[in-house]
């Protein structure tokens, strides 16, 4: 089995669905951090069979909301001191900014290159998102 140290400070994103860790890993731009970033695809998982898990060692300021969006199963874990202090939980935002991409040619983020593509919530059950500026569906 493989060994990955533990992490004395640092974040864990865990429980992420296989094979979707890089995904995370461009979303977040964790490639332009200077600090050491464990990518662990696969592992064993009693609960989902595989999964996959992102160690991230140091302290920084990432946008963690959006993993809510893009699975509500994932789990974040804070490591300080070698210890964990808190270990949060995601629901589907209210918001999204520049994950999503307005397909409407006719938005004004099609001619706007330079404009948020930001997207709210219009349907908790469906996970429907609609784009702030034309209110056109999410594909």
């Amino acid at each position: 089995m493989l060994n990955i140290d533990s992490l004395q400070n640092g974040i864990v994103i865990d429980h992420i669905k296989a094979g979707a860790s890089m995904a995370i890993y461009d979303l977040l731009k964790l490639g332009k951090l200077d600090c050491c970033v464990a990518i662990i695809k696969n592992a064993r998982s009693a609960k989902y069979g595989k999964k996959d898990i992102i160690k991230i060692d140091g302290e920084l300021e990432i946008d963690l909301d959006m993993l809510g969006f893009l699975d509500p199963n994932i789990t974040v874990g804070i490591i300080r001191d070698g210890k964990l202090v808190e270990k949060r939980h995601f629901t589907l935002p209210e918001r999204i900014v520049n994950v999503l991409k307005c397909r409407n040619p006719r938005c004004i983020t099609t001619v706007e290159p330079g404009l948020d593509q930001i997207f709210f919530l219009s349907d908790r059950e469906s996970h429907t998102y609609r784009c702030l500026y034309c209110e056109a569906r999410a594909e």
